[in-house]
């Protein structure tokens, strides 16, 4: 018996699905794309909610950026839920590594006793400044407008939850549950820290999710972490001995620098869609990035101490470059 085995190829009818297609067209889309496009509920809400009557469930007129599509602001990382997760995981992995490295050689007994109270001094209360930033982002997802913007932002505060409970890690192995205890009481009372604690509270009650977008995720965390992950512990504390530190914290300057991508691409695609656009980003980037810097001027003497100004300075120097590269003006 002969078996006469042929190939044929099947031509689809259609490539991607409808919803889809009216964004990119009929052809092979992307699993970012089939995740990200037209999902967004646009129609045939049943009632405005009561909390909140001037608007519909999802309502683009909450914010005052104004675009014709709002799925114009894309994520250059092309993150949906699964790649976002395997990427995570993968950092995840080498942060235990990390640790266990650390903890295996006795590494953190290494430091000299200023070293570990200047290091839990400075990176504790920062748990709750990470908390703020993930209640942010939340919000963002609540109540902004397209699937391209609020899903990234939900991945986002979840990757702001990590980065409290990373700090958490390095405190305990540094020390105990009091020295969280003692962390949260500096956020609460020292002086140096209101700044930034009334900074992230007042935050918390920013109603437009885009100008929230600007002032958490472009203003203060640019200003932020380059400052505490980079000129602190990278710069300082590693190079004192405390390289243990900067191994326990890897994830939070590599997270920056790839989420960074996401900010400034969804600021210049905004900001180019009009005049309009730029400038009320522009005046938003302005007006949060000059409260950071303030709120940050008593923690960066804190940290570095007669070198904290000029650290600071650099830092702020290096994102008013990184927004003008964005097409902002400020």
């Amino acid at each position: 018996m002969n078996i006469d085995l042929q190939a044929r190829e099947i031509t689809p009818l259609r490539n991607t699905f409808d919803h889809v297609a009216r964004h990119i067209g009929d052809k092979v889309a992307s699993r970012y794309q089939e995740a990200t496009y037209g999902a967004q509920p646009m129609v045939n809400f049943h009632y405005r909610p009561t909390w909140d009557p001037a608007h519909a469930l999802f309502d683009a007129s909450r914010s005052q950026i104004v675009l014709a599509d709002w799925y114009v602001l894309k994520d250059p990382r092309q993150f949906y839920y699964a790649t976002w997760t395997m990427t995570r995981a993968r950092q995840q992995d080498a942060m235990e590594s990390n640790l266990q490295f650390v903890e295996q050689r006795g590494m953190l007994s290494m430091l000299s006793d200023a070293l570990r109270e200047k290091t839990l001094d400075v990176l504790m209360p920062l748990r709750h400044a990470a908390w703020g930033a993930n209640m942010n982002n939340a919000s963002i997802c609540a109540y902004g407008y397209g699937t391209a913007f609020t899903a990234p932002a939900m991945f986002h505060a979840m990757d702001n939850l990590g980065v409290a409970q990373y700090l958490t890690r390095l405190g305990l192995a540094m020390g105990d549950a009091q020295t969280l205890d003692d962390g949260k009481q500096r956020w609460l009372d020292a002086p140096e820290w209101q700044g930034l604690r009334r900074l992230v509270e007042d935050t918390l009650v920013v109603q437009d999710p885009f100008e929230l977008f600007v002032a958490q995720n472009l203003a203060i965390d640019g200003l932020l972490y380059p400052l505490v992950y980079g000129a602190f512990v990278d710069e300082h504390v590693a190079l004192q001995g405390g390289t243990a530190v900067a191994m326990l914290t890897s994830f939070m300057p590599e997270w920056h620098a790839e989420t960074a991508r996401w900010v400034d691409a969804l600021v210049k695609a905004a900001a180019a869609e009009s005049d309009a656009n730029r400038a009320l980003i522009s005046q938003w980037a302005a007006h949060w990035s000059d409260r950071a810097q303030a709120a940050l001027t008593p923690v960066a003497e804190r940290a570095l101490g007669a070198q904290g100004p000029a650290a600071l300075s650099d830092v702020v120097e290096q994102f008013q470059a990184r927004c003008k590269k964005a097409g902002l003006a400020l």
